[in-house]
């Protein structure tokens, strides 16, 4: 598992960011770091965790796998019509020299928190899991017809971390 600093100081949600420009950065290291690998990248912020810092967060990802370290805790969209379960919401990519994939977390993470939240969050980790090692979850949300494939689950859940490729922490 590698972890990996990104220096991203022109990343802030105070205005809405580039996606595109700040995608491509990160988008960048991924690429150095996982070329040729199908992955699922998951975005985190800390400010969804008032009670931990950036390094707790990563601390805890390490070790356990997941920044879901408090079962009670239900997360922003985890309800769906079928009650499936789902462990963590994320996007699949093939790395590649093409692939894009941080300006659609950050875009997401920008305006869906708007939406839910009121206030746009800042990405401060990004959890690069090995796809193999998890299974998709195809759900529906209340009240809407589009089908979403953003959910997985680990194929072995007593074994999280070993899913974990690297851990990019964005300061």
């Amino acid at each position: 598992m590698r972890l990996i600093v990104v220096n991203l100081p022109q990343y802030r949600v105070d205005t809405e960011p580039n996606h595109k420009v700040i995608g491509k950065i990160v988008d960048k290291v991924i690429q150095e770091n996982f070329t040729g690998k199908t992955i699922v990248v998951r975005g985190v912020s800390s400010s969804a965790h008032s009670d931990k810092s950036v390094d707790e967060l990563v601390e805890i990802i390490k070790d356990s796998g997941t920044d879901r370290y408090d079962q009670k805790r239900i997360g922003d969209r985890y309800e769906n019509i079928k009650g499936k379960h789902i462990d963590l919401f994320a996007f699949r990519r093939k790395v590649t020299p093409r692939m894009e994939v941080f300006k659609d977390i950050s875009w997401g993470f920008y305006h869906g928190s708007r939406t839910i939240h009121g206030k746009p969050v800042r990405i401060d980790i990004l959890t690069v899991y090995d796809a193999s090692q998890l299974r998709a979850v195809v759900h529906q949300y209340e009240g809407r017809d589009d089908i979403k494939r953003d959910g997985f689950v680990f194929k072995n859940p007593s074994d999280k971390k070993s899913a974990v490729l690297g851990i990019i922490k964005i300061t």
